[in-house]
């Protein structure tokens, strides 16, 4: 885990200052890799690469980055862990390759000079890495499958720059500190910056599955892998076998490490078959980190206790206060990349696990999104059914919600307006804001009319079921979007890599083949088949999510600090996290110097 970025240069080009936009990528990405650093430059200064080593596997000097072929002809920044490196270092050395290091680094640089674009298919891991051919003078990205790693890039007349970060994309000053209205909009309305869009205008995310190659200032992006479920049936006994089975592949290629490995563990059912299976797998000396609180509604603390004792782990229990919560949080100010409604809970266990000697931890991330954990599975497609059995009286439900005091009928109420599909009312039920809202929210920070302000959408796959489709979104809306890129840059805060084995291609891949009636029964039945060893005081348990009292704080210790933002941006913002939305991206532009309108005022 690390971080990386670089500058690419077109023929017609000069970049006088290549060296210095590169140092100041590189310390942009410092806390990301406090064991190591390296900067190429190659010899026909048209690509320079930087890169930030936080070690986990071979710690030695060997794995150092920007790492070079022995022919001199490729360069690689890698960011991420291949968890199947050793079977691909084998199928290698048996062909004579011989290796000078034990890092999965030097095996993705092998598979690239062997196979080219097409390695990513081959890998298992999460990733993002660049590997810069300087014989043909092009640059190869890639991003993992479920987009576990982050990549952000900026294609400019006078240079091409990248960087596992977007702040460190507009540390390179190739970039002009603009907001996208886009971006913001898309922020107010769903808590976080729908990829491929960034708060930054002209930078963009690779998306995941997703390779670019670069050349001549040209760039051409394609997609290796996106997820496709099937129809059909399956047997309920010989689905929860095929399930175990895989989860403890997946598991058993988590702990791949050359630094011990924790797990984060919540009162919830996923986290506590991370921890079932990481034993079942033969992992016997384990840590264990959670978060408790004073108030029973939201503490979990002594449920992850309990399962931790089931367990036999050495656990650890950190006791978060109002006041603890808010120094903290000032701590997490500065660490957004991109502002969402989450994030400060991974920030938060990630520092304790840091402070306790950590480097590498596993979390349940994904369980929700893989069984059917979530509401929305059943209440998105409701949605669509209620607006078309509304009929003709659609405009007067309409009219009557969105005059409501509650934010979750006026976006309901806006869902009716607007267009009335699947995606659409997905994005009304975990909204922040209607689209309405959210647009005028863009005009007061970045200037304008409503009307311009152009919110696109990636085109979904066909799925069988309407339930799959709901599966899909929450893959690559509310997970990738939120969970996922919180969960990179709260950790890689401290140092810190977050391994999610719920997310991992080939278990994607085995679940798929599951149709929806079975994978997404109520209750995450099929994953507590197939984990038997979760303890029934877990799941028989109402479903809560790994949550801090923030509606409490908002209203007690930490209330001025939001109110003050919310007055400023005039908007009506009623719950926690309407609130929550204005003041961090209001602070996120102070901390990152990118103006916004009404700055003054």
């Amino acid at each position: 885990m690390c971080g990386i970025g670089g500058i690419l240069i077109p023929p017609a080009s000069e970049l006088h200052e290549l060296g210095g936009a590169l140092s100041r990528i590189q310390n942009a990405l410092r806390h990301r890799g406090p064991d190591d650093s390296g900067e190429f430059i190659s010899p026909s200064r048209r690509a320079g690469l930087v890169h930030a080593r936080l070690s986990i596997l071979d710690l030695s000097p060997a794995g150092h980055q920007p790492m070079i072929s022995a022919d001199g002809r490729f360069t690689i920044v890698f960011n991420g862990e291949i968890y199947n490196y050793r079977a691909l270092r084998d199928t290698f050395a048996a062909g004579g390759v011989r290796f000078t290091s034990n890092s999965d680094t030097e095996v993705l640089l092998h598979l690239y000079a062997a196979r080219g674009p097409d390695c990513v298919k081959e890998l298992r891991g999460m990733f993002a890495f660049a590997i810069w051919d300087e014989r043909e003078q092009t640059c190869f990205l890639a991003r993992d499958p479920l987009g576990i790693k982050l990549l952000y890039f900026a294609n400019r007349p006078d240079g091409f720059v990248f960087a596992s970060e977007l702040r460190a994309v507009l540390a390179s000053g190739l970039v002009p500190r603009k907001l996208d209205p886009a971006g913001v909009a898309g922020f107010f309305q769903t808590g976080t910056v729908p990829e491929p869009g960034t708060l930054i205008e002209g930078v963009k995310c690779l998306g995941a599955g997703c390779s670019l190659v670069w050349k001549a200032g040209e760039v051409k992006q394609q997609q290796f892998w996106s997820v496709q479920f099937e129809a059909g049936n399956a047997d309920v006994r010989e689905a929860g076998k095929t399930v175990r089975e895989a989860l403890l592949d997946s598991v058993r290629h988590h702990f791949v490490s050359d630094v011990p490995v924790g797990v984060f563990l919540s009162g919830g059912i996923d986290s506590t078959a991370v921890l079932a299976l990481s034993r079942a797998v033969g992992q016997s000396d384990l840590r264990t980190f959670s978060i408790s609180f004073d108030d029973p509604k939201f503490n979990e603390g002594d449920l992850a206790a309990r399962t931790a004792k089931e367990f036999g782990t050495r656990h650890a229990d950190l006791r978060l206060s109002a006041v603890m919560g808010r120094e903290l949080f000032q701590q997490f100010l500065p660490h957004l990349d991109q502002p969402s409604i989450d994030g400060f809970n991974t920030f938060t266990v990630s520092k304790f696990a840091h402070d306790q000697g950590m480097k590498v931890v596993l979390s349940g991330l994904g369980g929700d999104e893989l069984f059917g954990g979530y509401p929305t599975f059943q209440k998105v497609p409701q949605m669509v059914r209620l607006a078309s059995a509304l009929g003709p009286v659609r405009p007067l439900a309409t009219a009557i919600l969105e005059r409501n005091a509650k934010p979750q009928l006026r976006r309901l109420g806006n869902f009716f307006r607007h267009d009335v599909n699947l995606p659409a009312a997905y994005r009304a039920y975990r909204g922040v804001y209607t689209i309405d809202e959210a647009r005028a929210l863009a005009v007061m920070f970045c200037g304008g009319s409503a009307d311009a302000v152009c919110m696109t959408w990636p085109a979904m796959r066909s799925q069988p079921t309407n339930e799959d489709c709901v599966a899909e979104l929450e893959l690559t809306a509310y997970m990738r979007n939120q969970l996922l890129r919180d969960s990179d840059v709260m950790s890689m805060a401290w140092g810190l890599e977050l391994r999610v084995p719920f997310v991992d291609r080939v278990l994607v891949e085995s679940l798929a083949k599951i149709p929806a009636s079975v994978r997404l029964r109520a209750g995450k039945k099929l994953l507590l088949e197939a984990v038997p060893e979760v303890p029934e005081f877990i799941w028989n348990r109402p479903k809560r999510g790994f949550l801090f009292p923030f509606e409490q704080w908002l209203a007690g210790d930490w209330k001025e600090m939001f109110e003050s933002s919310v007055r400023r941006s005039g908007t009506r913002a009623q719950t926690w996290y309407q609130k929550w939305s204005v003041f961090v991206l209001e602070r996120w532009c102070e901390t990152n110097g990118v103006p916004f309108a009404g700055q003054k005022r």
